[in-house]
């Protein structure tokens, strides 16, 4: 996909950078596939704010994405490559031979018309799902199983993905974006290719109007706080400085470790690399 900028017809033209949708289905999308997606405002069931800055947004419904891909030995048809507005990548809906539809999520290079497979018997190319045992070393794979049959949790974000790099007697050995290497069971499965849309991360939504639609309030900083609203604030005049960065509730800001799970430890490998200033 491209990057569509605009002319600075007004102030907010002048720095908007969108992503250029026009080869994406237009109409609605397919109804038996979709629920109702209500917002909650940020509040929980008692109605109080638990999440800040959030409320608003056009309204949505949501799409019924399969990630389980269990649809085994039976060729699928790309039908069309849909807008999402729940996630940052594309999906693709993909009708059957016996005539069932799912929502699939959409990796790159793929158009409509496209043939897929799911299962053991699948060919080894860009959207068909296998087990990790069954995919050659150095694959780029997506939406993939952390346990064999709970459905894709790692790589579903916008043009992302994980490399296969070795096998380890009954567990597969992948590396994720940030640079951790882990063990996840060889059964477990994965989709061939690199996640569709990646220029999600190069969009200047422009004004502070495109961040209401997205369901975005306006956000105070901290240091402009009394202190009693936050750690960060008080201070005389534009007092920004001096302090640790912290959350509103404490929690440090910069680099603190708040990982907590022994019990998985063992299939870290190797862990992610600390951020370059």
């Amino acid at each position: 996909m491209a990057l569509k900028t605009y002319k600075p017809y007004t102030k907010s033209n002048r720095g908007t950078i969108l992503i250029d949708r026009s080869q994406l289905w237009k109409g609605k999308p397919y109804k038996p596939l979709t629920s109702i997606n209500k917002s909650s405002r940020g509040r929980n069931n008692l109605g109080r704010i638990t999440s800040r800055n959030t409320g608003g947004g056009h309204k949505q419904r949501y799409r019924e994405v399969d990630f389980y891909r269990r649809k085994f030995d039976m060729i699928g048809d790309v039908e069309r490559i849909e807008y999402d507005p729940n996630r940052s990548c594309h999906i693709m809906l993909v009708k059957f031979e016996d005539g069932k539809k799912y929502y699939y999520l959409a990796p790159q290079n793929i158009k409509a018309g496209d043939k897929i497979q799911n299962g053991p018997n699948s060919e080894i190319k860009t959207g068909n799902c296998l087990q990790l045992k069954d995919i050659p070393v150095g694959m780029n794979v997506h939406n993939v199983e952390i346990h064999p049959g709970a459905g894709g949790k790692i790589a579903r974000s916008a043009g992302t993905s994980v490399i296969i790099t070795g096998n380890d007697g009954n567990y597969t050995l992948i590396k994720m974006a940030s640079g951790e290497v882990r063990k996840i069971d060889s059964r477990a499965m994965a989709t061939i290719g690199v996640l569709s849309n990646p220029d999600q991360k190069n969009i200047k939504i422009g004004k502070a109007g495109r961040s209401r639609w997205l369901g975005r309030r306006p956000h105070t900083r901290g240091v402009a706080m009394n202190p009693v609203d936050h750690p960060l604030g008080g201070g005389e005049g534009k007092t920004a400085g001096g302090r640790h960065p912290v959350s509103r509730t404490g929690q440090s800001a910069k680099g603190l470790k708040t990982r907590d799970n022994k019990r998985t430890d063992k299939y870290i490998v190797r862990r992610r690399g600390k951020k370059r200033a």
